[in-house]
């Protein structure tokens, strides 16, 4: 990796440029382009095959932390930006983030890319309708990572998988799982096409979760906390289920409650 320029202004273009595509998702679609910032978060990323094109350093900070050279070692070639701390600052999108900011090629996120399931092993999604809110998003993919879910399919999306605010609370998890974008319709029509039973997680008319079977193709469908799911899901399940409310507020974070039922696959899975 050739290091190429050093930026010490924040009024610098390229400084300027980096700051519009962090703000404005429109950009990043029309650019194609995303960011990542922080040495673990960046490695997640490339090790799932995505393409950086431009990474901005700190070496004040990274010669600090007597990462500089390992950094550079472990980086593919690509153009390279050095930046003084006042300039990171403004940069980074949150505090801590090690002193690295890239800008990443985006990747195609339909059902077409789903991976396919070695033979005998049943899949296990989590499908998330609507979703708004880039931190609980962020905060599902991080549980979904942790229990082994083979996607997360988010169906009519009202953010973009390509937030900051996602990828900071995901962790890297919006690139460890498999995340994917499509209308409900699209994924209705998948999950019965391949046999995935359709699991959505309601109150009314539903049973306990813990007395569901989970061990078939199974997709967990989870809606927004305000208004839930929507009739279209409801009435595509092969079963509605519950966690029970034993206080007084009629309901969880719609994160606890998605790890809660991934959990719960797990345990009836390893039992099995």
């Amino acid at each position: 990796m050739q290091t190429q320029d050093i930026i010490t202004s924040t009024q610098n273009p390229k400084i300027k440029a980096l700051l519009q595509l962090q703000q404005k998702s429109s950009l990043r679609r029309k650019e194609q382009l995303f960011l990542v910032e922080g040495r673990r978060e960046l490695m997640h990323c490339l090790s799932r095959g995505y393409v950086m094109d431009t990474v901005f350093i700190c070496p004040e900070i990274l010669k600090a932390e007597a990462e500089y050279d390992t950094l550079l070692q472990a980086l593919p070639k690509c153009h390279t930006i050095q930046v003084s701390s006042s300039v990171y600052d403004r940069i980074a999108y949150r505090g801590g983030t090690e002193g690295v900011v890239a800008t990443i090629r985006m990747k195609e996120h339909g059902l077409d890319t789903l991976p396919k399931m070695p033979e005998g092993k049943a899949p296990l999604y989590v499908v998330l309708e609507s979703v708004e809110k880039p931190g609980n998003l962020g905060a599902i993919l991080r549980s979904a990572d942790a229990a082994g879910v083979d996607a997360v399919i988010v169906c009519d999306p009202l953010t973009d998988l390509y937030n900051p605010n996602l990828i900071r609370s995901s962790l890297g998890g919006i690139f460890s799982v498999p995340t994917i974008a499509c209308t409900s319709q699209e994924c209705i029509a998948y999950f019965k096409a391949q046999g995935i039973r359709i699991l959505t997680a309601q109150l009314q008319d539903s049973s306990l979760y813990y007395d569901t079977d989970m061990t078939l193709p199974t997709a967990i469908v989870m809606g927004t906390e305000a208004t839930g799911l929507t009739n279209q899901w409801r009435e595509a399940a092969d079963a509605h289920i519950r966690i029970p409310m034993l206080g007084i507020l009629d309901s969880l974070n719609v994160s606890v409650s998605a790890a809660i039922l991934m959990y719960e696959a797990v345990r009836q899975r390893n039992e099995d």
